[in-house]
Protein backbone atom coordinates (compact mmCIF):
# COMPACT_ATOMS: atom_id res chain seq x y z
CA UNK A 1 0.00 0.00 0.00
CA UNK A 2 1.17 3.51 -0.72
CA UNK A 3 1.21 6.16 1.99
CA UNK A 4 -2.24 7.68 2.68
CA UNK A 5 -3.88 5.68 -0.09
CA UNK A 6 -7.55 4.87 0.44
CA UNK A 7 -6.76 1.29 1.48
CA UNK A 8 -4.09 2.44 3.94
CA UNK A 9 -6.45 5.02 5.50
CA UNK A 10 -9.22 2.42 5.73
CA UNK A 11 -7.08 -0.21 7.47
CA UNK A 12 -5.47 2.18 9.93
CA UNK A 13 -8.89 3.72 10.71
CA UNK A 14 -10.26 0.24 11.43
CA UNK A 15 -7.31 -0.41 13.76
CA UNK A 16 -7.77 2.95 15.50
CA UNK A 17 -11.48 2.22 15.92
CA UNK A 18 -10.69 -0.98 17.82
CA UNK A 19 -8.07 0.74 19.95
CA UNK A 20 -10.67 3.27 21.11
CA UNK A 21 -13.22 0.49 21.76
CA UNK A 22 -10.78 -1.38 24.01
CA UNK A 23 -9.67 1.87 25.64
CA UNK A 24 -13.27 2.71 26.52
CA UNK A 25 -13.95 -0.73 27.99
CA UNK A 26 -10.78 -1.68 29.81
CA UNK A 27 -8.55 1.28 30.64
CA UNK A 28 -8.69 3.37 33.78
CA UNK A 29 -6.57 4.26 36.79
CA UNK A 30 -4.65 1.02 37.58
CA UNK A 31 -5.08 1.76 41.31
CA UNK A 32 -8.80 1.17 40.76
CA UNK A 33 -9.16 -1.23 37.82
CA UNK A 34 -7.13 -4.06 36.34
CA UNK A 35 -6.35 -2.64 32.89
CA UNK A 36 -4.91 -6.01 31.79
CA UNK A 37 -2.29 -4.38 29.60
CA UNK A 38 -0.34 -7.62 29.14
CA UNK A 39 -3.43 -9.30 27.70
CA UNK A 40 -4.27 -6.35 25.46
CA UNK A 41 -0.71 -6.43 24.06
CA UNK A 42 -0.66 -10.21 23.63
CA UNK A 43 0.17 -11.18 20.03
CA UNK A 44 -2.73 -13.65 19.81
CA UNK A 45 -5.22 -11.03 21.04
CA UNK A 46 -3.95 -8.42 18.58
CA UNK A 47 -4.10 -10.99 15.77
CA UNK A 48 -7.73 -11.79 16.61
CA UNK A 49 -8.62 -8.11 16.59
CA UNK A 50 -6.87 -7.60 13.24
CA UNK A 51 -8.79 -10.52 11.73
CA UNK A 52 -12.05 -8.69 12.50
CA UNK A 53 -11.15 -5.95 10.03
CA UNK A 54 -12.99 -6.16 6.73
CA UNK A 55 -10.53 -5.23 3.97
CA UNK A 56 -13.17 -3.54 1.83
CA UNK A 57 -15.98 -2.54 4.20
CA UNK A 58 -16.49 -0.26 7.20
CA UNK A 59 -17.15 -1.96 10.54
CA UNK A 60 -20.21 -0.08 11.75
CA UNK A 61 -20.61 -1.70 15.17
CA UNK A 62 -17.26 -2.23 16.90
CA UNK A 63 -17.17 -3.24 20.53
CA UNK A 64 -14.37 -4.01 22.92
CA UNK A 65 -12.36 -7.14 22.23
CA UNK A 66 -13.60 -10.36 23.79
CA UNK A 67 -11.57 -12.91 25.67
CA UNK A 68 -10.61 -10.37 28.33
CA UNK A 69 -12.17 -9.85 31.64
CA UNK A 70 -6.31 19.42 21.60
CA UNK A 71 -5.97 21.97 22.40
CA UNK A 72 -3.62 23.35 25.02
CA UNK A 73 -1.11 20.56 25.48
CA UNK A 74 2.67 20.87 25.22
CA UNK A 75 5.15 18.18 24.24
CA UNK A 76 8.94 18.16 24.13
CA UNK A 77 11.39 15.44 23.09
CA UNK A 78 15.04 15.44 24.24
CA UNK A 79 18.03 13.19 23.48
CA UNK A 80 21.45 14.02 24.94
CA UNK A 81 24.96 13.03 23.85
CA UNK A 82 25.01 10.12 26.30
CA UNK A 83 21.80 8.58 24.98
CA UNK A 84 19.52 9.75 27.78
CA UNK A 85 16.06 10.53 26.44
CA UNK A 86 13.00 12.43 27.67
CA UNK A 87 9.57 12.40 26.04
CA UNK A 88 7.28 14.69 28.02
CA UNK A 89 3.67 15.70 27.36
CA UNK A 90 1.75 17.95 29.76
CA UNK A 91 -1.61 19.55 29.33
CA UNK A 92 -4.24 22.04 30.39
CA UNK A 93 -6.78 19.98 28.38
CA UNK A 94 -9.22 22.62 27.04
CA UNK A 95 -8.59 26.32 26.49
CA UNK A 96 -7.22 27.95 29.69
CA UNK A 97 -7.84 24.69 31.56
CA UNK A 98 -10.04 25.20 34.63
CA UNK A 99 -9.62 28.97 34.35
CA UNK A 100 -7.98 29.04 37.79
CA UNK A 101 -4.59 30.76 38.10
CA UNK A 102 -2.34 29.69 40.99
CA UNK A 103 -1.94 32.80 43.15
CA UNK A 104 1.58 34.17 43.05
CA UNK A 105 2.76 31.55 40.55
CA UNK A 106 1.09 32.70 37.34
CA UNK A 107 0.16 29.31 35.84
CA UNK A 108 -3.22 27.75 35.18
CA UNK A 109 -4.69 24.57 36.61
CA UNK A 110 -6.02 22.05 34.09
CA UNK A 111 -9.54 20.72 33.57
CA UNK A 112 -8.60 17.07 33.11
CA UNK A 113 -11.80 15.98 34.87
CA UNK A 114 -13.28 16.03 31.36
CA UNK A 115 -11.19 12.94 30.61
CA UNK A 116 -13.25 10.88 33.06
CA UNK A 117 -16.33 9.04 31.81
CA UNK A 118 -19.13 11.08 33.37
CA UNK A 119 -21.58 8.44 32.18
CA UNK A 120 -20.95 5.25 30.22
CA UNK A 121 -21.37 5.91 26.50
CA UNK A 122 -21.58 9.71 26.88
CA UNK A 123 -18.77 11.48 24.96
CA UNK A 124 -16.43 14.03 26.51
CA UNK A 125 -15.42 17.32 24.90
CA UNK A 126 -13.33 15.46 22.30
CA UNK A 127 -16.14 13.05 21.42
CA UNK A 128 -14.47 10.11 23.18
CA UNK A 129 -16.69 7.65 25.04
CA UNK A 130 -15.78 5.52 28.02
CA UNK A 131 -17.19 2.99 30.44
CA UNK A 132 -17.33 2.29 34.17
CA UNK A 133 -13.59 1.54 34.20
CA UNK A 134 -12.95 5.27 33.78
CA UNK A 135 -15.78 6.60 35.94
CA UNK A 136 -15.15 9.32 38.53
CA UNK A 137 -14.10 8.11 42.01
CA UNK A 138 -12.25 9.73 44.93
CA UNK A 139 -8.46 9.62 44.52
CA UNK A 140 -8.72 8.16 41.02
CA UNK A 141 -6.78 9.31 37.96
CA UNK A 142 -8.59 9.86 34.68
CA UNK A 143 -7.53 8.44 31.34
CA UNK A 144 -5.56 10.73 29.06
CA UNK A 145 -4.58 10.56 25.40
CA UNK A 146 -1.10 11.93 26.15
CA UNK A 147 1.43 9.54 24.60
CA UNK A 148 5.07 10.50 25.21
CA UNK A 149 7.00 7.74 23.43
CA UNK A 150 10.57 6.42 23.33
CA UNK A 151 11.54 3.64 20.90
CA UNK A 152 14.64 1.51 21.45
CA UNK A 153 16.78 -0.35 18.94
CA UNK A 154 19.16 -2.96 20.41
CA UNK A 155 18.81 -1.34 23.80
CA UNK A 156 19.63 2.18 22.59
CA UNK A 157 17.28 5.09 21.96
CA UNK A 158 16.20 5.23 18.31
CA UNK A 159 13.25 7.64 18.45
CA UNK A 160 11.77 10.16 20.87
CA UNK A 161 8.35 11.42 19.81
CA UNK A 162 5.12 12.94 21.06
CA UNK A 163 2.54 15.62 20.38
CA UNK A 164 -0.36 17.65 21.75
CA UNK A 165 -3.76 17.25 20.09
CA UNK A 166 -6.40 15.88 22.46
CA UNK A 167 -7.79 12.53 21.39
CA UNK A 168 -5.76 12.68 18.15
CA UNK A 169 -2.49 12.36 20.09
CA UNK A 170 -1.89 8.63 19.97
CA UNK A 171 -3.18 8.16 16.43
CA UNK A 172 -0.83 10.97 15.32
CA UNK A 173 2.14 9.45 17.18
CA UNK A 174 1.35 6.03 15.69
CA UNK A 175 1.18 7.33 12.12
CA UNK A 176 4.36 9.40 12.48
CA UNK A 177 6.22 6.27 13.66
CA UNK A 178 4.87 4.29 10.69
CA UNK A 179 5.92 7.11 8.35
CA UNK A 180 9.56 6.67 9.40
CA UNK A 181 9.81 2.92 9.97
CA UNK A 182 7.46 1.61 7.25
CA UNK A 183 7.57 4.35 4.61
CA UNK A 184 11.19 5.46 4.98
CA UNK A 185 10.38 9.12 5.54
CA UNK A 186 12.76 11.53 7.21
CA UNK A 187 11.56 13.00 10.53
CA UNK A 188 10.65 16.25 8.76
CA UNK A 189 8.65 14.39 6.10
CA UNK A 190 7.04 12.18 8.74
CA UNK A 191 5.93 15.06 10.96
CA UNK A 192 4.68 17.09 7.98
CA UNK A 193 2.74 14.35 6.20
CA UNK A 194 -1.07 14.48 6.17
CA UNK A 195 -2.56 12.60 9.10
CA UNK A 196 -6.05 11.24 9.72
CA UNK A 197 -7.97 10.12 12.78
CA UNK A 198 -10.67 7.66 13.77
CA UNK A 199 -11.92 7.29 17.36
CA UNK A 200 -14.68 4.66 17.23
CA UNK A 201 -17.72 6.95 17.01
CA UNK A 202 -19.15 7.79 14.55
CA UNK A 203 -17.98 4.50 12.97
CA UNK A 204 -17.87 5.86 9.41
CA UNK A 205 -16.20 9.23 10.09
CA UNK A 206 -12.56 10.02 9.21
CA UNK A 207 -11.16 13.27 10.62
CA UNK A 208 -8.47 15.17 8.71
CA UNK A 209 -6.29 18.24 9.13
CA UNK A 210 -7.87 21.26 7.50
CA UNK A 211 -4.57 22.46 6.02
CA UNK A 212 -3.32 19.00 4.97
CA UNK A 213 -6.20 17.02 3.43
CA UNK A 214 -5.86 13.52 2.09
CA UNK A 215 -5.44 13.12 -1.68
CA UNK A 216 -8.62 13.61 -3.73
CA UNK A 217 -8.38 10.06 -5.14
CA UNK A 218 -8.18 8.68 -1.60
CA UNK A 219 -11.20 10.73 -0.51
CA UNK A 220 -13.20 9.58 -3.53
CA UNK A 221 -12.53 5.90 -2.88
CA UNK A 222 -13.25 6.29 0.84
CA UNK A 223 -16.54 7.97 -0.06
CA UNK A 224 -17.44 5.04 -2.32
CA UNK A 225 -16.88 2.73 0.64
CA UNK A 226 -19.27 4.73 2.79
CA UNK A 227 -16.85 6.88 4.76
CA UNK A 228 -17.59 10.48 5.60
CA UNK A 229 -14.78 12.96 6.19
CA UNK A 230 -14.59 16.11 8.26
CA UNK A 231 -11.88 18.69 8.83
CA UNK A 232 -10.64 19.60 12.28
CA UNK A 233 -8.40 22.54 13.08
CA UNK A 234 -6.17 21.41 15.95
CA UNK A 235 -4.30 18.27 14.97
CA UNK A 236 -1.24 18.34 17.17
CA UNK A 237 2.35 19.39 16.73
CA UNK A 238 4.58 16.30 16.43
CA UNK A 239 8.06 16.69 17.96
CA UNK A 240 10.39 13.90 16.81
CA UNK A 241 14.02 12.93 17.25
CA UNK A 242 15.29 9.97 15.22
CA UNK A 243 18.67 8.24 15.43
CA UNK A 244 19.10 5.90 12.46
CA UNK A 245 22.41 4.62 13.79
CA UNK A 246 24.51 7.04 11.77
CA UNK A 247 22.94 10.45 12.26
CA UNK A 248 20.50 12.13 14.63
CA UNK A 249 17.69 14.18 13.09
CA UNK A 250 15.13 16.33 14.88
CA UNK A 251 11.93 17.71 13.39
CA UNK A 252 8.81 19.61 14.39
CA UNK A 253 5.50 19.59 12.54
CA UNK A 254 6.02 22.35 9.93
CA UNK A 255 2.36 23.39 10.18
CA UNK A 256 2.64 24.44 13.80
CA UNK A 257 4.86 26.49 16.07
CA UNK A 258 7.14 23.78 17.48
CA UNK A 259 10.87 24.08 16.84
CA UNK A 260 13.67 21.53 16.82
CA UNK A 261 17.45 21.72 17.10
CA UNK A 262 20.39 19.34 16.92
CA UNK A 263 23.33 20.82 18.86
CA UNK A 264 26.79 19.40 18.21
CA UNK A 265 28.72 18.77 21.45
CA UNK A 266 32.04 17.14 22.18
CA UNK A 267 31.35 13.69 23.60
CA UNK A 268 32.27 13.48 27.25
CA UNK A 269 31.93 10.79 29.86
CA UNK A 270 28.42 10.63 31.22
CA UNK A 271 28.04 12.43 34.54
CA UNK A 272 27.61 10.30 37.64
CA UNK A 273 24.15 11.77 38.17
Amino acid sequence: MTHNSAQYVHLVAEIEKRVFADRAQYLGDPDFVDSRIDELLNDDYIRRRAQEVKPNAISMDVGAGTGLEEHDTTHYSILDQWGNAVSNTYTLNLGFGSGVVVTGAGFLLNDEMDDFSIKAGVPNAFGVVGSEANEIAPGKRMLSSMTPTILLRDGKVAMVVGTPGGSTIFTSVFQSILNVLDFGMSPLEATGAARFHHQLLPPDLILMQRDSPLPEETLSILGDRGYKTRDIYNYGDIQMIYDDGDTVQAASDPRNRGESRVIELATEAAPDQ
